[in-house]
């Protein structure tokens, strides 16, 4: 119907946003998409998808002020997502700038947003992984690069607007996303998962490359992350949205950091091949931003109430593998 409620998702051609997409078409959900298409093959993340439209960027402003009235929520996954991205001004314009004008715009007109923030703003670890989100908290992270940094940003942003009594959206959550992967990551290129980058290589039945550690105390392959399959992430934002009292700064991962050697192998297991992992020096510039272990504190988000358990990392990568990955057609 064309006057029924819409729900925008920003950057809803990229990973998670094109997931995002499929589950809100498979509940009937009318959609709207804003995001950069480009030249990388983005547009067939959504092939399969019903839109009810489609906002460049640039015009987003404009399409929000005309379509103020059937917008209901706006869930936020547009970002310059890579971690190795060195344009401070196009970053901080991207992920901070057009993420504190939907937060403004949501609150003035009594809107829900949900938003991308990532497990990038913790950096090291030397705080640790607990998604406490006041100001005093998020003052004590350092996040390694700029893309975590411009998150990091936006969350204290939101901490001191909150602090501070400021108007807020009717419902808000910014979702710290740890290691995803899953369908229609494709287009990302380099920052792909290792499961995505060496699925074609595995399936060969030839060895993998995985970085050397460059730390005494972390044998090699025994960097560990918090691996979490995109569908989990999904069914976290749909839960939101059927929560709307739910607010808050959460963790989105698995709850338990498993190793990139361990991941390979689950790889190996989905294919039916024998493991073959070698390992190769880390590059250079690598090495000063280089997470050696992440693993998310999920107690914030199970006290609100979300019960749903996450997938292990060899059901997450058979999945994405058998039903995806080995498949003529890869995309959800």
């Amino acid at each position: 119907m064309p006057g029924s409620p819409v729900i925008l998702v920003t950057g809803g051609a990229g990973f998670i946003g094109s997931n995002i997409v499929a589950a809100l078409n498979a509940r009937g959900v009318p959609v709207a998409v804003c995001d950069f298409f480009g030249d990388e093959g983005k547009w067939r993340n959504l092939a399969k998808a019903e839109l009810d439209d489609v906002v460049h960027p640039d015009a987003l402003p404009a399409w929000l002020e005309r379509h103020r009235d059937r917008v209901d929520t706006v869930i936020h996954m547009g970002a310059i997502s890579d971690t190795s991205a060195t344009d401070g001004d196009l970053v901080l314009r991207t992920n901070f700038g057009l993420s504190w004008q939907l937060w403004e715009w949501c609150a003035r007109h009594g809107k829900r947003l949900v938003y991308a923030s990532s497990a990038a703003t913790y950096g090291g670890g030397e705080q640790g992984y607990d998604d406490d989100a006041s100001p005093e908290a998020l003052a004590r992270l350092r996040p390694m690069n700029l893309y975590g940094w411009s998150k990091h940003l936006f969350d204290r942003r939101v901490a001191r607007a909150l602090a501070n009594g400021e108007k807020a959206p009717t419902q808000w959550a910014g979702l710290k996303f740890f290691n995803v992967y899953g369908p229609n990551e494709y287009h990302k290129g380099a920052m792909q998962s290792v499961v995505a980058r060496f699925h074609a290589t595995a399936a060969r039945g030839e060895e993998v490359a995985l970085f050397k550690s460059c730390r005494a105390d972390v044998a090699d392959g025994e960097q560990k992350r918090d691996f979490v399959y995109v569908g989990d992430c999904v069914d976290v934002v749909l839960w939101l949205l059927d929560h709307p009292s739910v607010n808050g700064i959460f963790n989105v991962g698995t709850g338990t950091a498993r190793s990139f050697a361990d991941l390979m192998r689950a790889l190996f297991a989905a294919l039916g091949r024998p493991e073959r992992i070698v390992y190769r020096d880390m590059p250079e510039a690598l090495r000063k931003q280089y997470q050696y272990f992440t693993e998310a504190r999920m107690e914030h988000l199970r006290a609100a109430g979300f019960s749903q358990s996450f997938k292990p990392i060899e059901e997450g990568v058979r999945l994405y593998v058998q039903g995806y990955l080995s498949q003529p057609d890869t995309y959800r």
